[in-house]
């Protein structure tokens, strides 16, 4: 079983150790789910990517620098799918809110309906009877990472055979994935559902679960098809964020889960003083797993460790004011926060700020800017940029 140590070291070092596998062996390998205990041919570094303790453009540089892209294209893809999310969802941020909305109407529903509630206590518990799914229910909360496939599957089953909320479903992988994110988790469920590419579903068959667990599951029951879910039209894209330009003067540096590599980005001039801010309880109202929880704790305190950030408590508007105060400064730079719950307390604590006369800037990085203008229909859009985009890292 693989070790997620939660610092940016170990996230260099498992990049290090997968890099010779990021061609052709990961290409062929790559769907095969072989089970918590075996290596298979998956990178496993998003936990440390997602927390940007490890850098896309510094795992892609690596593929790079030891395979052809033509033989390393297919892990590089999957990389630049996670900017693809991410840009998605930055143009269409309503689609965030609407993803809470459904999260609260799934718990409102648990709480009227009695058999919808079992049936949700029992897919948690993993107690649905259900093989492969129980399996990966207990696997999800026991290390806190799945394979993608598997996650594939159990949403499949989850919204077209258990037929439970989807949002509750996305909800039960953010509370205990290490490497749960607003966009990818969202967008990837909604995509599984028929929501993201509209009316195209992912359908969990047991011949395609048993040939790609190597044996180790065929579940029966499962649906036979798998009608799309159905919403309102996606909201018109808005234009790409471009990020606000660095610090004028003396300023305090915002560290926050979303970008704990600070020291790589390009700034100005050395911070007056830095504060690291986390909460990841905010995931969910149901709050988040001890695996998920404890890696975003530690990978902060590495984080802190090397940057020599202040750890801040409270509410963030007063924590962040009372820094910059300490600092002398009227200027908060930060890396950019995706849209999620990390930026959804930032966009609060920005009111405080400007109240105050506090200017908070949020800095976009390079990798960034460059992925999301591509990121405003399908994948395809962004997927036919990437030779260009690999070319100027």
């Amino acid at each position: 079983m693989r070790d997620y140590q939660p610092t940016r070291e170990a996230g260099l070092a498992q990049l290090e150790a997968f890099a010779p596998k990021a061609g052709r062996a990961y290409a062929a390998g790559r769907n095969t789910d072989p089970g918590p205990e075996a290596e298979g041919a998956v990178s496993a570094l998003s936990p440390w990517v997602r927390h940007r303790l490890v850098l896309e453009e510094e795992v892609v540089r690596t593929a790079l620098s030891r395979h052809a892209f033509a033989a390393s294209e297919k892990f590089v893809q999957e990389v630049y799918w996670r900017a693809y999310f991410k840009g998605w969802l930055e143009r269409r941020p309503e689609v965030w809110l609407r993803y809470k909305t459904a999260l609260a109407d799934g718990l409102n529903q648990i709480e009227k309906d009695g058999a919808l509630r079992a049936d949700y206590h029992a897919a948690v518990a993993a107690e649905t009877g259900t093989e492969g799914f129980d399996d990966w229910a207990r696997e999800l909360v026991e290390t806190g990472w799945l394979h993608n496939h598997a996650r594939m599957w159990f949403a499949s089953i989850w919204i077209f055979t258990l037929r439970l909320p989807w949002a509750l479903g996305a909800d039960f992988f953010l509370r205990h994935l290490m490497d749960g994110d607003a966009a990818s988790n969202t967008l990837s469920w909604r995509w599984v559902g028929g929501l993201h590419t509209r009316g195209k579903t992912y359908l969990a068959r047991a011949d395609n679960i048993e040939t790609f667990t190597n044996g180790r599951f065929r579940p029966t029951g499962l649906a036979p098809s798998a009608p799309a879910l159905d919403e309102a039209e996606h909201p018109a894209a808005l234009p790409a964020p471009q990020g606000d330009g660095p610090p004028m003067g003396n300023y305090l540096l915002l560290i926050t889960d979303d970008d704990l590599a600070p020291e790589t980005a390009d700034w100005p001039r050395p911070a007056a003083g830095s504060l690291i801010l986390s909460d990841p309880a905010t995931r969910s109202p149901l709050g988040v797993g001890e695996t998920a929880a404890g890696f975003v704790g530690e990978a902060v305190a590495d984080a802190a460790e090397r940057t020599g950030a202040a750890a801040g408590e409270g509410e963030w508007g007063p924590a962040i004011l009372s820094a910059a105060e300490a600092a002398g400064v009227k200027e908060v730079a930060t890396l950019w926060t995706p849209v999620g719950w990390t930026a959804d307390r930032l966009n609060q604590a920005e009111q405080v700020l400007r109240e105050n006369g506090v200017t908070l800037r949020r800095v976009l990085r390079p990798y960034d800017r460059a992925a999301w203008p591509h990121a405003h229909k399908g994948f395809f859009n962004l997927k036919k940029q990437i030779p260009k985009l690999v070319s100027t890292l």
